[in-house]
């Protein structure tokens, strides 16, 4: 009996390892539809959300997800230059998406179960991780949303912020209200004007905001209730998982590369003389990771040459190189008491 079962059991790992081997090389609709087209169409913001998505004064847009989006447009055209950037509002983004306007949003984008069952989006691993807040005048005299009882609060209208808020301020039991703005210029003037006591909106935005752009720091505080600790994650139309594969490995690259000092500088001498087997894998050395996704074998040596590793986008975006210098806190590596970290690149 054991002679007869032998020969079954091979055959059916076999057969499993063909079927698997085809599914995880079949070709992405998404993908193939930019390659057609020979660029990506990435959200933007209608205005800037500072850090993450803006403009210049070159015109240029610039910040932390969209130099993500400049990574998934090389990974797949081999060129930043290629992405094409359509600014939409928070109401915008999900029906642009649904309607093919944009191939992916990129815009500091929570994931929830809303989202995720109701809307028809799948979401790539968080790459960034904050929380709802709430900023005052310094002059008030307050630290926490209890003591907002009569209180006008700004937010942006389409985000999880203004919900979560109203959740919380009914929570509380604290008499309110709660002004929606479209544009996140108009609920900056708002506030900055005197029509709202509070400025809601998402800690790191905010934290960016009072650092850089509304005077003296020391005028506004952040209020010490965090409301969410939400999962920043790129939303894309669900039916197409080698899309989904596409971003999260090029995310996973960004990370890869900072953990083994991979940098846009010293890529091209690490591809040549890679430091241990994950490095050689990671920028193409060792041939593997184009076939699976489909793409080039260099995808992600290219995508650290056009952007740097995770840390440098930070960094350039947020950090120490930025007019924001905000600290990483959870945003950092694992190895660096922070929660992000890669999938094995095996």
């Amino acid at each position: 009996m054991i002679k007869t079962i032998k020969p079954i059991l091979t055959t059916a790992i076999a057969a499993c390892a063909i079927s698997v081997t085809s599914m995880s090389f079949a070709q992405s609709p998404t993908v193939k539809a930019i390659q057609d087209r020979g660029t990506m169409l990435c959200s933007g913001h209608n205005g800037s959300y500072f850090g993450f998505v803006e403009v210049n004064d070159k015109n240029e847009w610039k910040g932390l997800d969209i130099d993500i989006c400049h990574a998934v447009t090389t990974a797949i055209l081999g060129d930043p230059s290629k992405a094409k950037i359509i600014p939409l509002s928070w109401a915008q983004r999900f029906p642009a998406l649904q309607s093919g306007d944009v191939d992916i949003i990129i815009k500091a984008t929570g994931w929830t179960m809303g989202r995720d069952t109701e809307l028809g989006l799948q979401f790539s691993m968080p790459y960034f991780f904050g929380g709802t807040q709430m900023m005052a005048k310094a002059e008030l005299g307050i630290t926490e949303a209890k003591e907002l009882e009569g209180g006008t609060i700004c937010v942006e209208a389409g985000t999880t912020n203004e919900r979560l808020i109203a959740d919380k301020m009914a929570d509380l039991g604290i008499d309110h209200k709660i002004v929606s703005y479209e544009k996140n210029a108009e609920v900056m003037a708002a506030y900055q004007s005197g029509r709202c006591d509070a400025f809601g909106g998402w800690g790191p935005s905010l934290a960016v905001l009072r650092s850089n752009q509304m005077g003296n720091p020391d005028e506004n505080i952040i209020l010490n209730d965090t409301l969410s600790n939400e999962p920043i994650a790129a939303a894309m139309r669900q039916g197409d998982d080698e899309f989904v594969d596409t971003v999260n490995w090029t995310l996973a690259a960004l990370l890869l590369a900072e953990e083994h000092g991979v940098t846009q500088a010293n890529v091209e001498e690490m591809a040549k003389n890679p430091t241990n087997p994950t490095v050689a894998r990671l920028l193409g050395t060792s041939p593997g990771i184009g076939e699976r996704l489909g793409l080039r074998e260099t995808w992600a040596k290219d995508v650290i040459k056009a952007v740097g590793n995770f840390s440098e986008i930070y960094d350039r975006n947020l950090g120490k190189n930025s007019p924001y210098n905000l600290e990483r806190g959870l945003n950092n590596l694992w190895s660096h008491d922070g929660v992000l970290y890669a999938p094995i690149l095996d």
